[in-house]
């Protein structure tokens, strides 16, 4: 059996500083000496890059759902067997969504942190802290820690607003020397943040001195558990666009391919890098091409050869961002518009809101396929979908997905852990 001390960071809401106070956690017991491993509860890329960065490991992600219960265990029940402290970080609020934050603690034991921004707040606090530790009894319940505090006054009024029976954790001051910087879709990608390991160690000197610097209680996850995976991309070199303007990849995607025989080769089409000549598939993740538009452009060995992999009749696995690296245009928020591959008709504008947002599943000849999707651009496109997404528990049709060639795009972030056979077939071009 594996058992290992384990705390699951939430909040009221979004917004509240758990992904500083997760990483600062992560950096401080990493400091002394500890092997921590980080986990992020549902869809996200952003908070990842971050907590990797704090904790010097890979961090995965945890969702009752897109990834499933036993896949959940199992990734914990490994971490267990190799780390001395699991911090997992919530989404949103403790109760938000369907499944939640804390239907993920109940379901695994693990006790819940809650990070509650006390700024602009006296004892308002305690009554936010006691409905978030009683509002589903068994939800375990570890204790409040408070963030974003005025003073030390203001912290002792947040302390003794605590209902009785409520740990007090300690406080965080308010300082923008500690925030995280961020921007429409999340926070910044952590190698945009340059003074981000300055930031980790001042969150981590400052959670020091709480009552956090002490190892949570350990929990039990089960034995760890690894199943054999046929060979199904045997021989296969795949290329991945990896830089600041693709940059969204779930690391288990990565693993999974690895595990399934595929050699993985990095390029970058930010630096103008061709790619690998041998690649016998691409991969274009989702990031920011918006931000990167006119050096794309301009850069044209990477196009040339991404051009020349499309017309070898090569498959291509766009996702988000990736697809849209791949249309005629992409105009941004103030109207401007560049030209891109031209591989795929379309152009999409960037909006000043998301044009979507939740969970998706892809169906098809190997079964289900779950991810998610949530982006600021539309599309428009002359060709007709081959295949939509659907949505948990909603009637309401999902992501469009398109096939133009040997190429196969759709806004969807696909979680490719949750079916190994419908990935194998993505990357030999006959998913569909």
């Amino acid at each position: 059996m594996s058992a290992c001390p384990a705390l699951f960071i939430s909040a009221p809401a979004s917004g509240q500083g758990k992904t500083t106070i997760t990483a600062g956690l992560a950096r401080y017991h990493r400091r002394q000496g500890k092997r921590v491993r980080v986990f992020k509860t549902g869809p996200d890329f952003l908070d990842p890059m971050i907590l990797a960065r704090a904790s010097g490991a890979p961090v995965l992600s945890l969702d009752l759902w897109m990834v499933g219960e036993p896949a959940c265990r199992a990734l914990l029940a490994q971490a267990a067997a190799e780390a001395d402290l699991i911090l997992i970080e919530g989404v949103m609020g403790l109760f938000d969504g369907t499944p939640s934050s804390a239907d993920l603690a109940t379901a695994f034991g693990v006790p819940v942190l809650a990070v509650i921004s006390a700024k602009a707040m006296a004892q308002t606090f305690g009554a936010v802290a006691f409905g978030l530790a009683q509002f589903r009894p068994q939800v375990p319940f570890y204790g409040v820690l408070a963030n974003r505090v005025g003073s030390a006054r203001h912290a002792q009024m947040l302390e003794e607003a605590l209902p009785a029976g409520l740990r007090w954790c300690g406080h965080i001051a308010a300082s923008d020397e500690i925030q995280l910087p961020d921007r429409h879709l999340g926070l910044h990608q952590a190698s945009e943040i340059d003074d981000l390991d300055a930031r980790l160690d001042r969150a981590a000197d400052t959670l020091g001195e709480t009552a956090l610097a002490v190892l949570p209680p350990p929990v039990e996850f089960g034995p760890p558990s690894a199943a054999e995976l046929p060979r199904l991309l045997e021989s296969k070199t795949i290329a991945i666009a990896r830089d600041a303007a693709f940059s969204f990849i779930y690391p288990a995607n990565l693993t999974l391919l690895e595990a399934l025989g595929a050699r993985l080769a990095d390029f970058s089409p930010l630096a103008d890098e061709a790619l690998p000549p041998n690649a016998d598939a691409l991969y274009l993740p989702g990031g920011y091409p918006e931000l990167h538009a006119a050096t794309l452009a301009s850069n044209t060995r990477s196009a040339a050869s991404i051009r020349a992999h499309v017309a070898a009749g090569k498959p291509v696995v766009a996702e988000c961002g990736g697809m849209l690296y791949l249309l005629d245009q992409l105009t941004d928020t103030h109207g401007t518009s560049t030209p891109m591959l031209g591989l795929l008709p379309g152009h999409a504008t960037m909006q000043t809101r998301f044009t979507a947002l939740g969970m998706q599943q892809l169906d098809g000849p190997h079964g289900a396929l779950t991810g998610h999707t949530f982006h600021y651009s539309k599309l428009s496109t002359p060709l007709t979908p081959l295949h939509h997404a659907t949505r948990p528990n909603s009637a309401t049709s999902g992501e469009a997905l398109y096939r133009h060639g040997a190429i196969v795009a759709t806004y969807m972030h696909a979680y490719w852990p949750s079916n190994p056979a419908f990935t194998a077939a993505l990357f030999h071009g006959n998913a569909f």
